[in-house]
């Protein structure tokens, strides 16, 4: 299963669906999850799409229960998805761990930092996209993309800037290298250093 996870759009999904489209051009995308803030967001992606989207409110979108959550079945395991507002995410991952436990989850999918992240604890996944549109990590804006198998989980933050790269200039999305730096001065010494 292929899964597009964006969180903390706040009203603006051009960057996502600009990410879809690239996307969809050298793989399927099976499923959108959304972390909220905001929901109506997720609901206009999935329009635009055509892809199922799971999505969950935030607090600005006046979710303030514990809830607001959904679980996502895959064939590696549940994952959980929610805010993280409610699970207290600005302080602690600690909470989010333990939720995810109680519900039977071998990971958990969040936003409300801003912050892309991605870790795993105690075999829990722990996976916050970050913001494309108004990121707090001076990453210009990321995403997540999640692939699961029977048994395979593998996630990855992407900024936002580099995967949209044009591939012509050797950007991540055409495989191609980037130029080397051709010298100077100092790399110079360092590699004829061995003749002094």
């Amino acid at each position: 299963m292929q899964i597009l996870v964006f969180s903390d759009t706040h009203g603006s999904i051009n960057r996502g669906i600009q990410v879809y489209n690239k996307l969809r051009k050298s793989q399927p995308v099976d499923l959108i999850i959304h972390c909220g803030d905001y929901y109506k967001d997720a609901i206009e992606m999935g329009q635009k799409t055509g892809v199922p989207v799971v999505w969950v409110k935030g607090n600005s979108d006046g979710a303030f229960s514990d809830d607001d959550y959904a679980i996502v079945e895959t064939e590696y395991g549940n994952l959980l998805v929610t805010h993280g507002h409610m699970q207290r995410v600005n302080f602690s991952q600690q909470t989010l761990f333990y939720t995810a436990q109680e519900k039977g989850c071998c990971a958990a999918i969040y936003g409300h930092t801003h912050h892309a992240a991605f870790t795993q604890v105690d075999g829990v996944y722990l996976l916050n996209p970050g913001s494309l549109t108004q990121p707090r990590d001076g990453s210009g804006g990321t995403f997540g993309i999640i692939s699961t198998e029977v048994e395979y989980f593998h996630g990855h933050i992407y900024r936002y800037a580099d995967f949209m790269a044009d591939d012509s200039r050797g950007g991540p999305a055409s495989g191609k290298s980037r130029p080397k730096v051709q010298g100077g001065y100092l790399r110079n010494l360092l590699n004829y250093s061995d003749r002094f």
